[in-house]
This record gives C-alpha cells, sequence and structure tokens, in this order.
C-alpha cells in the first residue's frame, strides 16, 4: 500500500504543478498566448499522471477495482481542471476546421508535443529519487518499457480507432446530460474503454499521450506506434464525425446539423 500512497503524491503533485502553471498563465498571459500555456500545461499533466499510472499497473500489480477507480478519478479531475484544452491532437484539428478555435492548430500541437516529451523528463526525475519500490525497480531497468501491445498491428489500430470513434461520439452528445453529469459521463465511457482494450493496445485513444507514453516502448518500430497509435484515434475521429454529421442526416433526409459542442467534449482524451 506505500507504493499506491506514493504514486497518489505524485499523481497530486502533477496536477498541483499543472495547476499552479495554468493559474499563472490566466494572469500573465492575455489574449491567445495563454491558450498554448493552457494546453501545454494540461497536456503535460494528462501524461504525467498516464506514466504514473501505467507504472502502477504493470508494477504493483493492483486489484482491477482499484486500477479502474484511479482511472476513472484521474479523468475526471483532469476534465474539471483542464478548462477549455483540448490535449489531444485531433480535437485541436477539430476546432480548426470547424472554425470554433481562433488558435493556430499547428501551434496548439506543437505544444501538446513539446509539453508530452516533459512529461518523460518529469517522470523519469521522479522515479530516479526512488520514493518507492516500483520506482526503484523501474529505475534499475533503465526506465524502460516494452511491447505495449497484445495483439497484432491490425487489432491494436482497431481497438484504437473504436475507442477513440466512442470518446468522439460521448463527447458529440454529452451536452444533452445535466451539466453536473458530464464529466462523470465521459470518464466512465473512458474508463470502460481502457478496461475492454486495454489489453490489446493499452487503450489510449490520443497520439499525444501515446507519443510520451507508448511510443519509447521496445517491441516495435516508430512506424509501427504511428500506425496504430497516431493513425487510428484520427480515423476513429473523422469516421465518428462523418457518420452522425453527414451519413445519419443524409439517410434520415434531414439537414446536416452542426453540434453544439460544450467545453466538455475538448477535453476528450484522453485515458
Amino acid at each position: 500500500m506505500t507504493d499506491l500512497y506514493i504514486s497518489l503524491a505524485v499523481l497530486g503533485a502533477a496536477v498541483l504543478l499543472s495547476e499552479a502553471i495554468r493559474r499563472t498563465a490566466v494572469r500573465l498571459f492575455p489574449g491567445a498566448y495563454w491558450v498554448y500555456l493552457l494546453e501545454a500545461a494540461s497536456t503535460f499533466q494528462l501524461c504525467c499522471c498516464t506514466h504514473e499510472l501505467k507504472l502502477l499497473g504493470e508494477t504493483a500489480q493492483l486489484e482491477l477495482p482499484v486500477g479502474l477507480t484511479l482511472t476513472y478519478t484521474m479523468t475526471v479531475i483532469h476534465l474539471l481542471t483542464f478548462r477549455e484544452a483540448t490535449c489531444n491532437p485531433s480535437g485541436a484539428l477539430e476546432g480548426f476546421f470547424r472554425g470554433t478555435s481562433s488558435t493556430r492548430a499547428a501551434v496548439v500541437i506543437a505544444c501538446q508535443f513539446g509539453a508530452a516529451v516533459a512529461a518523460q523528463f518529469f517522470a523519469s526525475s521522479v522515479w530516479s529519487l526512488g520514493l518507492s519500490d516500483i520506482h526503484i525497480r523501474h529505475q534499475r531497468f533503465g526506465f524502460r518499457c516494452f511491447d505495449p501491445l497484445g495483439g497484432t498491428l491490425l487489432e491494436a489500430a482497431a481497438v484504437e480507432l473504436g475507442c477513440a470513434f466512442m470518446v468522439q461520439a460521448a463527447a458529440m452528445h454529452v451536452h444533452k446530460l445535466d451539466q453536473k453529469l458530464r464529466a462523470h459521463f465521459i470518464a466512465a465511457v473512458i474508463t470502460a474503454l481502457v478496461y475492454a482494450g486495454g489489453s490489446i493496445s493499452g487503450a489510449v485513444f490520443n497520439p499525444v499521450l501515446a507519443f510520451s507514453v507508448q511510443f519509447p516502448c521496445s517491441g516495435h518500430t516508430y512506424l509501427e506506434y504511428c500506425f496504430v497509435y497516431w493513425l487510428g484515434p484520427v480515423l476513429g475521429v473523422v469516421s465518428c464525425i462523418l457518420l452522425f454529421e453527414k451519413i445519419i442526416p443524409f439517410l434520415s433526409g434531414k439537414s446536416t446539423i452542426v453540434l453544439d459542442i460544450p467545453a466538455v467534449q475538448k477535453q476528450k482524451k484522453t485515458q
């Protein structure tokens, strides 16, 4: 249990640090610049927490209910603290093409990937302190991670596509729920997807998060990881938007309606 408590402390420290950056950005950088810092801080939080949760799940051998509870709780915290940040290149591109975002998608995505790299250094720095037994064991292996895929490349890509599709669908329709229930609904969907697809691909369904957490792992080439963790989620998001905003309205004889996308959709991530 000591390892669990230490990991919880690391998670809390990552959230508090990121929140401090967000609050500072709001005060010191008015205008469009604070949006970029918001994306960087929130993506940093997401990646740092996922690094620790992944290590905890793989090394501490948590019981399934405990692991899913942690996933659900951290997802709710992310959704409630990210504000307008997408923390996902797919979300940034979607906002750009819809015209709902005034920021440059390329700059936003660059901030996200920069934060993903920073999260890798943060995680390794914390682990090098040897605060817990799992950190010490991980340090002995040089902080290496191993093949995250539990299936073939096609199976893993299909899981990432399906997970991204489901999260996008949930985010597009979550506005129908009461405001207080939205974050919990999205968190429940993400937790269920992690449970269903985690053993095959890790159920990341977020290109920038996968870049930080999965790409450093051995077992497959960079291009193979791109196929699974970049192409799969992007196709999932695109196919979901086409289905609900083009195909279904066309088949039903109704005009295409641009959905009112709430802020929580921009926080899909996702895990």
